[in-house]
């Protein structure tokens, strides 16, 4: 279906009005939706469309130029959030096993010691994810594949209500898509609410029951079917490709 703003939204996560952007130039526009608990949600749509500016305002690391964001039952320190992969220094010396224990930053603090039951939660994490016996390595030593698994392991044990994923199978090979793809499944069974920009339409249609359709304004929104059609992904581009990303901060007429 195409996408028509709420007078009123609800949910666990809300967006009212919403309009995110880097020094008052736009990247997202007027955006109005609201996410209902449980959901499992893909974000598709061009290369420059917003999709990621959204994931950040919605994380709190962007805040709106205009309108306002609400989180229904839940705080910020409830959500768990992985950036792309290219925004991780692979330099940083921190092991595979610290990097999982970044997870538990909610219940110790960004200073407190990891108890034993800290450490278990990081092993369990660790084996959910096929890295036992990677716990001393560098993120210089590992494949993408491996530095993807390490990352989903740190989701694993911060054990958030809320999972918001950039890119998430970008530089991994078919087997770690799927470990992953299958613990993004148990995270929905669950009853968690998971937001994931993807660019692979397969897998959308194959795997998400709900699609976003961002190019810088919603173009469709609601299942997966109805979203992803050709009509839509057309116009998308069309939008997409007529942006000026020069234009100042407009108000929606």
């Amino acid at each position: 279906m195409n996408y028509a703003a709420p007078a009123k939204v609800h949910g666990a996560i809300s967006l009212e009005d919403v309009t995110l952007g880097y020094e008052r130039h736009p990247a997202v526009h007027h955006v109005s939706l609201a996410i209902a608990p449980g959901s499992l949600v893909a974000i598709v749509g061009p290369n420059g469309g917003g999709k990621s500016t959204l994931l950040k305002g919605i994380q709190g690391s962007i805040r709106p130029m205009g309108g306002r964001i609400g989180l229904n039952g839940f705080s910020r320190r409830d959500i768990a959030w992985l950036p792309q992969q290219a925004e991780i220094d692979r330099s940083f010396p921190l092991s595979v096993a610290e990097i999982a224990s970044m997870g538990l930053w909610r219940q110790s603090g960004l200073f407190g010691g990891i108890t034993a039951t800290g450490r278990d939660k990081v092993q369990e994490a660790l084996h959910a994810v096929g890295l036992e016996g990677f716990e001393a390595r560098l993120p210089s030593t590992l494949s993408g594949g491996q530095l993807q698994r390490a990352l989903f392991a740190r989701l694993v044990v911060q054990d958030a209500p809320v999972i918001l994923l950039d890119e998430p199978f970008t530089g991994v090979d078919q087997r770690t898509r799927s470990d992953l793809m299958g613990l993004i499944r148990r995270w929905h069974e669950q009853g968690r609410t998971i937001l994931a920009v993807l660019h692979d339409h397969s897998l959308v249609a194959d795997s998400f029951p709900q699609a976003m359709l961002l190019a810088r304004e919603i173009i469709a929104w609601g299942g997966t079917r109805e979203v992803m059609t050709a009509h839509n992904l057309t116009r998308a581009r069309t939008m997409s490709e007529a942006w000026d990303d020069e234009a100042e901060f407009c108000e929606r007429p």
